[in-house]
């Protein structure tokens, strides 16, 4: 049962992490290329559009939110490497299943309150006031979008590992 659960999260990951790199690939793009022609813009006409300028900090969350997962499982984020060497492996893998676990729990909280955050700015109707007008809720949906997504790579984690700890104590 696990491995057959692990393996259908594991594919569907795996599928979820092509389709946000390449969604990070464009958002960054996309970054660059508003950057780039506001200077050419400006540099032409002597005046600017304001959302060339206003649109990658729009689009960081959307950039960052959403690869959290992905850096989490790739182990790409912020670690200490003290304990590897410290430990036997059982106990490592003990240690990874409790921070998989807090990263679960952490991701839930989150992703709960990105769903109201959200709501509430999708319920106020507010926008923001550039040349094109963006609604504001559409910015947050980042932020649940993105531990929505960590909440599958962190289950993946705990199951790598509650099968690893299964594995070693079999022996």
């Amino acid at each position: 049962m696990l491995n057959a659960t692990l393996g259908l999260l594991s594919a569907a990951n795996q599928r979820l992490e092509k389709a946000i790199y390449l969604l990070a690939m464009f958002l960054v793009a996309n970054m660059v290329l508003a950057l780039f022609l506001s200077a050419l813009v400006r540099y032409i006409s002597g005046t600017g559009y304001d959302w060339f300028i206003e649109l990658p900090p729009i689009l960081t969350s959307w950039l960052v939110f959403p690869l959290l997962g992905p850096l989490l499982k790739s182990g790409s984020h912020i670690k200490v490497d003290l304990l590897n060497n410290a430990l036997s492996p059982w106990q490592f893998a003990m240690l990874k299943f409790v921070i998989a676990t807090i990263a679960l729990l952490s991701s839930i909280v989150f992703f709960i309150a990105g769903i109201e955050a959200t709501y509430l700015y999708f319920m106020l109707g507010q926008v923001m006031e550039l040349e094109i007008e963006i609604p504001i809720w559409w910015v947050y949906l980042a932020f649940p979008t993105g531990f929505g997504i960590m909440t599958l790579f962190a289950t993946e984690l705990m199951l790598v590992e509650l099968k690893t700890m299964r594995d070693l104590a079999r022996g």
